[in-house]
């Protein structure tokens, strides 16, 4: 088998796929939760707790340079200037973003097993339906048996 018979084969697999399909399903989940986080859940934040801005909260390691005109508040005009600094505002944002993928990701595995143990359930209830209609047993044979049990329990 040459090698470009062995990648198509490889590539053909169902597992590769469904990989595949998560990943870019996934990337476009990322962007959407993002841009909740970003352009509606740290604005209510903000308004809650006074009006902040969480992208600006950053911790100064460097010296500014001396050609730099824009404001010491603006976290991206000071990264962009190449000052060194510690961004916990965007650090802060992104730990949001996680807790929501984290949580959707719980509800939707969650749901799912449920629906799954929910199936098994009723797999288990109707395999053990069928099982005793499909054993019947003739009274006179089960009568039959009871004595027997008993003739053996006086003998001990």
């Amino acid at each position: 088998m040459t090698l470009l018979e062995e990648f198509k084969k490889f590539i053909a697999r169902g597992n590769v796929l469904d990989l595949a399909v998560g990943v870019i399903i996934g990337a476009a989940f990322g962007k959407i939760v993002t841009s909740l986080t970003e352009s509606i859940i740290m604005p209510i934040i903000g308004w809650v707790f006074g009006d902040i801005d969480f992208s600006n909260y950053f911790i100064l390691l460097g010296d500014i340079p001396e050609t730099y005109k824009g404001g010491l508040t603006d976290y991206a005009a000071l990264k962009t200037a190449g000052v060194a600094m510690i961004g916990y505002g965007t650090f802060i944002t992104q730990i949001i973003n996680f807790l929501i993928v984290a949580a959707v990701l719980f509800m939707l595995l969650r749901s799912v097993n449920r629906v799954i143990d929910s199936m098994e359930r009723e797999k288990k209830a109707a395999a053990a339906t069928a099982a005793d209609e499909a054993v019947a047993t003739d009274p006179q044979l089960d009568t039959l048996k009871e004595i027997l049990a008993e003739l053996k329990r006086r003998e001990v």
